[in-house]
């Protein structure tokens, strides 16, 4: 009776020894998951961008500082080696973010530019994966606060311990993003 009793104790122990591993694997899953719906966004983005780049060209010429600048975080970007690390790539993207925002810019400056309708239809198209980065972004750090957790949970953390699951780490957003606009209204009420 004994035996069958520890044996009952070992079987149940295993049991919730592979349920714990394979939710581990699982939440670690998702955290993957999620940093690849960060990258086909990115691609997406590095795709639109040649579109919109040759748009800009013929309007300002005399913006090739910025337009170059744009194209050479693009291509670090694109180079960027898979399974490289996400802080990494997120780093560069955010100054492609950055750049780009100096294209939109660019096109307050002229009028024409602002007109062509096919600029328009690119400047939406980036609009909106950019904010399909920032979702996607959301949707990583929700994953990877969920798996940290379960890393630092009793009895999980000691599953986590022996099979070497590593904490991944948050994106976080960047200083410049973070800092107050300065906001100043003319005479007029503008």
């Amino acid at each position: 009776m004994t035996i069958l009793i520890i044996v009952a104790i070992v079987i149940v122990l295993a049991v919730l020894w592979v349920s714990i591993y394979n939710g581990l694997v699982k939440s670690r899953m998702y955290t993957t998951e999620a940093w690849s719906q960060i990258d086909v966004q990115l691609k997406r983005r590095n795709d639109l961008i040649p579109n919109l780049l040759e748009t800009v060209k013929g309007y300002a010429r005399f913006e090739q500082g910025t337009l170059e600048k744009v194209i050479g975080l693009r291509n670090q970007l694109m180079n960027v080696p898979t399974g490289a690390d996400p802080k990494q790539t997120m780093e560069i993207s955010d100054q492609l973010t950055a750049g780009l925002k100096s294209i939109f810019a660019v096109g307050e400056a002229y009028p024409d530019l602002k007109a062509s309708n096919q600029y328009n239809k690119l400047m939406e198209e980036l609009s909106n994966t950019e904010n399909k980065i920032a979702y996607s972004r959301q949707l990583f750090n929700t994953a990877t606060a969920n798996y940290n957790m379960k890393l630092q949970s009793f009895p999980t953390n000691i599953v986590a311990g022996v099979h070497g699951f590593k904490p991944s780490e948050f994106l976080t957003t960047p200083a410049e993003e973070k800092a107050v606009p300065d906001i100043s209204f003319n005479d007029e009420g503008m």
